[in-house]
């Protein structure tokens, strides 16, 4: 039995000693309906625009003619980054659209709160927009993965930055003080290992209900840090960036996770406040004049011009839901005919280094049985007030 043979068994063991053997497909037989919940309204509402390139792209699979001869159909809900409502969703999804699986919805404690009922149910709860270190637990939760790189990771990429570039520097964190907020700074202290006590001067959260973070800003810069790690989602975003800016304290590092790099964040608090700012990729920024003539750029470019021609392509977040989009139809097509809810959670976890339009050059997807993280490298990146330029080598998570 060759190595791909012997993954595939191992995941089917896996499903099957659970108690379930595979299904019949789910919904009509000529339909792939998939479930999704992001924020349309709220203050996360940005971020929308994932399900809506996801969407166009499915559409032009549709037009080339579905996944062997069936049409993809996406029902993406608007959950307001509210945990009740994505739980109201999520139901009606599963108990009245009869979908196939949920896809790429956003959030930690939005999919927190749907985490058990889909297990439960025995319902793929795929790629989800969080990377928060729970999503990666077979054991626990086998419908369940994430899609973008563990929250944990990427702030112990921070980590190493400061550590290689300012080990003298004084530290300030901001974090949501949820699961978001923790993983990203136990990773980012884990890593700062011993120096940690002495280099982090000053930490305080805020609750992603606040109206403004102003306050927290203001004892930051107090605390006399000349480092800040902030990390924040969607409005908190721009609240930090305009926040430190009119409060007149120019950190001489800022970071800010990959979720809150799009222009959509970056735009409502200046670019110029922006300059300077580090976060990290996986994904090429289709703004960066490195990519200009890349040939997934054009591609991604010419999808935008016929499929979203009222949105704007240089949003990367549409990129991001465009890349997505991707994965899931790589997914679907390995199905072949068994569209079964058993057989879709064994070709997720059978990824072996999976090349995708708009990822950064040596960057590949896999997963396993035992390995729910399909992503595990990613570059750092700064804003030079236009774009986003990757500095130094790729980094990966073993």
């Amino acid at each position: 039995m060759n190595a791909g043979r012997k993954a595939m068994a191992a995941a089917f063991a896996l499903v099957t000693c659970g108690g379930f053997a595979a299904g019949a497909q789910t919904g009509p037989k000529d339909e792939i309906r998939i479930g999704q919940t992001l924020p349309y309204s709220g203050p996360a509402s940005g971020f929308s625009a994932l399900g809506r390139a996801a969407e166009a792209y499915f559409a032009k699979i549709n037009a080339e003619g579905g996944i062997n001869g069936r049409k993809i159909r996406l029902i993406s809900l608007d959950d307001a980054s509210s945990p009740p409502k994505t739980v109201e969703q999520t139901r009606k999804l599963v108990e009245q659209d009869d979908v196939l699986l949920m896809f790429g919805s956003l959030g930690t404690a939005t999919n927190g709160a749907v985490h058990r009922y889909l297990n439960g149910k025995k319902v793929p709860q795929l790629f989800i927009l969080s990377g928060a270190t729970k999503w990666a637990d077979p054991k626990h939760f086998p419908w369940t993965m994430p899609g973008i790189v563990a929250y944990d990771t990427e702030g112990a990429a921070y980590a190493r930055h400061i550590l290689q570039t300012k080990p003298d520097g004084r530290i300030a964190i901001l974090a949501q003080n949820d699961d978001f907020g923790r993983d990203y700074v136990a990773g980012f202290k884990r890593t700062l290992g011993s120096k940690a006590a002495a280099m982090i001067v000053a930490e305080t959260t805020y609750e992603n209900t606040a109206p403004t973070i102003n306050s927290q800003l203001a004892a930051l810069k107090a605390s006399g840090a000349n480092i800040l790690f902030s990390v924040t989602v969607g409005k908190f975003t721009s609240q930090v960036i305009r926040g430190i800016a009119d409060i007149g304290w120019k950190p001489e590092l800022t970071y800010v996770p990959t979720s809150s790099s799009s222009l959509a964040f970056l735009e409502p608090a200046g670019l110029d406040n922006a300059t300077g700012l580090y976060t990290s990729a996986y994904q090429k920024d289709v703004n960066d004049e490195q990519w200009s003539d890349d040939e997934d750029t054009r591609q991604y470019f010419a999808f935008m011009k016929q499929f979203m021609p009222n949105s704007d392509p240089h949003n990367v977040t549409y990129s991001f839901g465009y890349l997505n989009g991707h994965l899931l139809v790589q997914i679907l097509r390995a199905c072949g005919d068994d569209l079964s809810r058993e057989n879709v959670l064994l070709q997720a976890t059978s990824l072996h280094k999976l090349r995708l339009p708009l990822l950064l050059p040596g960057v590949t997807l896999s997963t396993g049985p035992a390995d729910y993280l399909p992503i595990k490298q990613l570059q750092l990146r700064r804003f030079n007030g236009k774009s986003w330029v990757g500095i130094g080598e790729m980094i990966e998570e073993q």
